[in-house]
């Protein structure tokens, strides 16, 4: 089984300049808790979490609505290619700490987003739950 077989195909993305708020009603219409950030050429350049919202902006009182999410962005951001075997999607995933990924082309444009909850869906064995384990053992994201 590849990513492909199980990824979120064509995720709702942001660029450097939409606004946090945007950014965070992309997360409401999607029901997602992560946007990759895109280039002009559809490349991931970072992602912006809930947590970066709320945490990281909300609570130190930034204006949302005026501020981009590229002042919260975590960046640069890893990736896995659709293509790849989902066994090694899982240790990357691991040894990286992280709950959700872009997933890219061979060109390297966005195609989709592999999260612990597509995983979960459709992995009916233990590495689901190792990676889950791992992972929430593992210092929180910035």
């Amino acid at each position: 089984m590849n990513v492909e077989d199980v990824m979120t195909k064509n995720p709702a993305a942001c660029n450097v300049s939409t606004s946090l708020k945007g950014a965070a009603l992309l997360m409401l219409e999607n029901d997602c808790g992560q946007i990759p950030v895109v280039n002009d050429q559809n490349e991931p350049v970072g992602v912006i979490t809930d947590r970066d919202i709320t945490v990281r902006a909300v609570s130190k009182g930034v204006d949302v609505a005026n501020t981009s999410v590229e002042a919260f962005m975590s960046s640069p951001v890893n990736s896995i290619c659709f293509n790849m075997p989902l066994k090694d999607a899982v240790c990357q995933m691991e040894a990286e700490s992280v709950r959700r990924i872009p997933v890219v082309c061979e060109q390297g444009t966005l195609k989709g987003m592999l999260s612990l909850a597509d995983l979960a869906k459709a992995d009916k064995h233990q590495a689901t739950a190792e990676l889950v384990k791992k992972v929430s053992e593992a210092p929180a994201q910035k």
